[in-house]
């Protein structure tokens, strides 16, 4: 995809018409073409030539120009606006730093002090570690120009802020090892967590910052995913959560990071089906996306009507989650494609569960990207479980030349990760799908459901991944003559 439109899908609607009028004022010239270039490019597939598209010829000079114009305009653009919003905080603080400094080479050191002081206390409430840095040492330059001053109480000041800048530069080290780690597909990755945070002098019992739990929490939840394994990281996950009641006054300084930490905590309990505590945190989730004028909804609701969803459906209330999906505005939200993704693919697994197979099918075939796309926006997990929804639902329809092609080109595409990653459990599965499909029959001999419970028992229940259980609900319903939905809950109960 084009650069520029990248970036372009960053934006907001409102920020696109921000944007054009700010083309508008800043163009001279009545034949600029920033504007029409900016439309062309904000789609999901760019047109070709649009040299000739803009001005009618083979331009690919003046084309390249112009991009680059626009190119560094929506750069400028998108700076202003994060230093009007997210950090209009530090912004101030900074300038505060500034004037102070510039007080003190005036010779003004009452007037400095107290500027300095001022902007002290918001980066402390902030948690601006480099900035309180700055401004300590600062009051340390000047401090013999104040006789209040005791530079003792400066000295340690700054070193304590120091080894909090420290920790703060060792959890980016901690994210970006554990991210090496997780590229390098390692096995056995939930305990890298741990070890990693112990390597770098972590410790999440610590005065961390509401930005640092939020960065532990998001590679523990990627972690997990990979692994699928929440059952590992839930404690972890609960006490990492604990540190935010001691920083309730905090909370509306850090609503961005405060929202996405709920999700998290309620994901990592839905993945374990404690579907009580999940739904009380993203009750808890709702409530702050709803203040501030509701800053932030837009930025996080299609992740939670996912997991709302998924709660929903995995309690009974498959009706209503349906509902929300089927009625769910793709177009408001197609910034957020990977969210849009999982969306997608629940409401076919949820189809699926109804034994409303066309229906699904019909969501599924508006899947019309390859695999290797999906894999770059959704990830591998994403497209296996796409693949393995398809072959079940052409099983069900009976399309009888689709499902060994399907099975197929699943091994040819997916066998040297499944082997590497030793995903033996999906390769059972498949097997015994296969052998379902090409001999119904056998599915309620006695032998075959010894076979399923040998090939796809795990140590325990609790333990169980949810939607691998919903996989595997299918091939224990068919067994047992019982109805798909039914068995699903029973086994995720």
């Amino acid at each position: 995809m084009n650069t520029i439109s990248s970036i372009i899908h960053t934006l907001s609607d409102e920020e696109k018409r921000s944007f054009v009028s700010l083309l508008r004022q800043k163009n001279k010239r009545n034949d600029t073409k920033n504007i029409m270039l900016f439309k062309l490019l904000d789609t999901t597939t760019p047109p070709q030539d649009l040299d000739i598209q803009i001005y009618g010829k083979r331009a690919k000079g003046a084309y390249h120009a112009l991009s680059k114009r626009l190119h560094d305009t929506l750069i400028d653009f998108i700076a202003s606006k994060s230093f009007e919003g997210e950090t209009s905080e530090e912004m101030e603080i900074l300038k505060l730093l500034i004037a102070s400094r510039i007080f003190f080479e005036q010779k003004r050191p009452k007037i400095a002090g107290k500027t300095l002081q001022k902007a002290e206390q918001k980066a402390k409430a902030y948690g601006l570690f480099s900035i309180l840095h700055e401004i300590y040492y600062t009051k340390i330059q000047y401090a013999h120009l104040d006789t209040n001053l005791s530079l003792e109480t400066l000295l340690t000041d700054f070193k304590n802020n120091k080894a909090s800048l420290q920790q703060e530069e060792n959890l980016n080290l901690f994210y970006a090892t554990v991210q090496h780690e997780l590229m390098q597909q390692k096995k056995d990755v939930v305990p890298i967590i741990r070890d990693t945070l112990s390597r770098f002098g972590i410790s999440i019992t610590r005065d961390l910052t509401f930005r640092s739990l939020c960065k532990i929490l998001e590679i523990t939840n990627k972690t997990a995913h990979i692994a699928r394994d929440y059952h590992t990281i839930l404690p972890f996950v609960e006490e990492a959560y604990t540190q935010i009641d001691s920083k309730k006054d905090l909370i509306d300084k850090h609503s961005f990071y405060h929202i996405q930490i709920l999700y998290y905590v309620a994901n990592s309990y839905f993945r374990n089906k404690n579907f009580k505590s999940s739904l009380e945190y993203l009750s808890a989730m709702r409530h702050q996306m709803e203040k501030h004028q509701q800053k932030y909804y837009k930025r996080f609701f299609p992740q939670y009507t996912l997991l709302q969803t998924l709660n929903l459906n995995y309690t009974g209330k498959a009706e209503h989650a349906v509902v929300i999906l089927e009625t769910f505005d793709d177009e408001t939200y197609k910034d957020q494609l990977a969210y849009l993704l999982d969306l997608k693919l629940s409401l076919i697994v949820f189809y699926f569960q109804q034994l409303r197979f066309k229906d699904a099918l019909r969501v599924l075939n508006n899947f019309y990207h390859s695999d290797r796309w999906y894999t770059e926006k959704a990830g591998i997990i994403w497209v296996i479980k796409k693949n393995l929804i398809e072959i079940l639902l052409h099983i069900e329809l009976d399309h009888i030349d689709l499902v060994e092609s399907r099975v197929n080109s699943f091994r040819k595409k997916h066998g040297t990760y499944l082997k590497d990653h030793n995903e033996t459990r999906i390769q059972e599965f498949l097997k015994l799908i296969v052998a379902y499909y090409r001999n119904p029959k056998i599915a309620t001999t006695e032998a075959f459901k010894d076979k399923i419970q040998n090939s796809l028992k795990t140590s325990t229940l609790a333990q169980e991944d949810i939607f691998e259980m919903s996989f595997y609900a299918w091939i224990k319903s068919k067994a047992n003559k019982t109805d798909l939905y039914e068995t699903t809950l029973g086994l995720v109960s």
